[in-house]
């Protein structure tokens, strides 16, 4: 299929990395649009994101007047989809932009509708830190395995591509990172829908450096994968029938 490629960056007092990161972005010629959703950054996040947004036109900056979290700005952000496959990149330097290709390779050559970046399939490089938050995802990744029966090895990851009507359709209700446990439950629903992994790079910060997760969010995960899997059925999950959602995808019917 020809790509269109949407990218949705949520951004929450990144000053140190934003401009990095966005350039890395961009350095990808194929991109059609960054979208940029400024989660009531109180540093200089918004003055680098307005200089870059003039300095490349296919960026668009949203700004959200409270701060709300990355579940909130990536569903505004789907909102505003105009692509035809949909990136999700994170606003610091975790995730590597030159992954991207090879991301969105299986739904460019008809293998896939959505594509997972597993930072633990044969990983290419990757930081060695926080053996507990490791531990953690391994965890998460096998219950969340239990219930949606897909063979995942990192629910957690950042790095995923979708073709847009399946994130444009989904209703997304979680709060927090639990956007991360709330899609994979949802597309799971989807008859017919193929999902891939690929291994990424994963360039790991601490805490000092600016990571933002927390122990709170590990413990919603649990409860979110128990809510989107036995308690969330299909016709909760996106606003059009899947039948409707499948039809736009090249040769499912």
């Amino acid at each position: 299929m020809s790509c269109k490629l949407s990218i949705i960056m949520p951004a929450f007092n990144e000053e140190a990395t934003i401009e990095a990161i966005v350039r890395k972005v961009m350095k990808y010629n194929d991109v059609h649009q960054l979208i940029v959703v400024n989660d009531a950054s109180t540093d200089s996040t918004p003055e680098i994101l307005k200089s870059l947004a003039e300095e490349y036109p296919c960026i668009e900056v949203i700004h959200q007047l409270n701060n709300l979290g990355k579940t909130a700005a990536l569903k505004i952000g789907f909102t505003t989809i105009s692509g035809n496959v949909v990136v999700i990149q994170d606003a610091d330097l975790e995730y590597d932009p030159e992954d991207i290709p090879s991301l969105i390779e299986p739904i460019v050559k008809g293998f896939a509708d959505v594509v997972y970046g597993s930072r633990f399939r044969i990983r290419k490089t990757g930081r060695v830190i926080y053996f507990y938050h490791y531990l953690a995802n391994m965890i998460l990744t096998f219950f969340s395995n239990l219930f949606t029966n897909l063979n995942m090895t990192d629910v957690e990851t950042c790095y995923k591509a979708f073709k847009s009507p399946i994130l444009q359709n989904m209703i997304i209700t979680s709060k927090g990172f639990g956007i991360e446990i709330e899609m994979t439950a949802k597309i799971s629903k989807l008859p017919r829908v193929r999902v891939f992994e690929v291994p990424i790079s994963y360039y790991g910060r601490s805490y000092e450096e600016g990571k933002k997760i927390h122990l709170s969010d590990g413990v919603w995960a649990v409860w979110y994968i128990i809510k989107y899997n036995c308690f969330c059925s299909i016709k909760k999950s996106f606003s059009l029938p899947h039948q409707e959602i499948l039809k736009t995808f090249p040769g499912i019917n």
